[in-house]
């Protein structure tokens, strides 16, 4: 890298020496034979007519140093050139990888992107190389990376990361570190962007594989209960028609037993059609329908509704849903003595709020199950948001919030 700066530093001498000669040269012929006047126009037009060929070996002199690879100039401008278009990040990221390790001379480059508690290798440079496995990020420091690895920020937030490969021969140096870190603030955005589409593309998937498998659920429930108790209705009734002529007792003991059956295949199908959309939800609305629940329980369930009234079908069924949700998690894992529901309305927002004094656990340490991220999902769609508070030894607080106007 020495000997390409001495090279470099002699051509620019050279450039620069025939330059201001050409330029005294034609100066001084003139001057002899004409005006003051007239030197300096012929003084400015030799000036003008050598720049092109100042330019040039210019260029000539940028490849002598940096190969074939673009100059941090132009690799700062292309890519801003990408910003600007209308590319998708589909185009972006992968440019973004090119451009790095074509203008830094580097064997492979990468851009990861944050995505819950993992960087993940979203472009690689060169295209055919293999990309990386993800790796555990459970800080916002960036963990230890192979080669050289330069964090990708926006608005203070950490949303990735770019890693270089670069060549024994041919390493790092002050001045590809700080290209690397002006295209990675440019960058910044674009991995935001991505992380965005991202997120609600994981939310999407997460949303159709809970319904599927709500809807195999049902299924089940509905094959394993309602439909074995109307089976052995069907069949019980066959046999009290049977009896009815040949022993016309047996044949009422038959008929009385069918009709708690029926009771309790009813019941069943009641449960049911509760677990898609409770009709006490639908005709008395979240405080009813929650309590409702409540006194199914063993634990000990406080409820305080704090008058909330009536809302849309939609809001109604996300608070009521995610609040099970929630209780099913204390029920499941919390080892609590009690819990509380508290519902609010305040500032033109539906609060919930669900409370234990189970054991606790360190949100940051723990990845978020699949009950919490699926209450996360669904207050998600209305554009509502979750938030938890937790310490080992010190209970849960899990707290939604959704806009419901004045």
């Amino acid at each position: 890298m020495v000997k390409k700066t001495v090279v470099f530093g002699a051509l620019a001498l050279f450039i620069t020496a025939v330059y201001l000669t050409a330029v005294f040269v034609i100066g001084s012929f003139v001057a002899e034979q004409a005006s003051s006047t007239v030197s300096f126009a012929a003084g400015a037009a030799a000036a003008l007519a050598f720049q092109p060929l100042r330019a040039l070996a210019r260029r000539i002199a940028d490849r002598v140093v940096y190969g074939t690879r673009a100059t941090p100039y132009e690799v700062l401008s292309e890519f801003s050139e990408r910003l600007a278009d209308a590319y998708s990040t589909d185009d972006v990221l992968p440019r973004m990888a090119a451009l790095l390790g074509e203008g830094t001379g580097a064997i492979s480059a990468q851009v990861w992107l944050r995505l819950g508690g993992e960087l993940v290798p979203v472009a690689t440079w060169p295209a055919e190389d293999q990309q990386a496995s993800s790796v555990p990020m459970p800080s916002d420091e960036l963990p230890p990376m192979e080669g050289e690895a330069f964090p990708v920020r926006h608005q203070g937030a950490l949303l990735g990361a770019i890693t270089l490969t670069m060549a024994p021969n041919d390493p790092m140096n002050p001045g590809k570190e700080k290209l690397v870190r002006d295209v990675a603030a440019q960058g910044g955005l674009v991995l935001r962007n991505v992380r965005l589409i991202e997120e609600l593309r994981a939310s999407r998937r997460r949303i159709v594989e809970a319904q599927d498998e709500r809807a195999k659920k049902l299924e089940r429930n509905i094959h394993d209960g309602a439909q074995q108790q109307l089976v052995a209705l069907a069949v019980k009734l066959r046999l009290a028609d049977q009896s009815m002529d040949r022993d016309p007792s047996k044949a009422h003991e038959l008929l009385a037993q069918l009709q708690g059956e029926a009771n309790d295949a009813l019941e069943t199908l009641r449960d049911l059609a509760r677990g898609i959309y409770p009709p006490l939800l639908a005709d008395r609305g979240l405080s009813s329908a929650i309590e409702a629940q409540v006194r199914k329980t063993d634990l000990p369930i406080s409820l305080d509704p704090n008058g909330v009234g009536r809302y849309t079908p939609e809001v109604e069924a996300t608070v009521y849903f995610s609040c099970l949700e929630a209780l099913q998690n204390v029920a499941k894992y919390a080892e609590a003595n009690s819990a509380t529901v508290i519902l609010a309305q305040s500032n033109g927002h539906l609060t919930f709020e669900v409370v234990d004094d189970g054991r606790g656990f360190d949100p940051a340490a723990e990845r978020t199950g699949t009950g919490l991220q699926g209450i996360a999902d669904r207050l998600g769609a209305l554009h509502g948001e979750v938030t938890i508070r937790s310490e080992p030894g010190a209970g849960t607080r899990v707290r939604g919030r959704i806009e419901v106007g004045t």
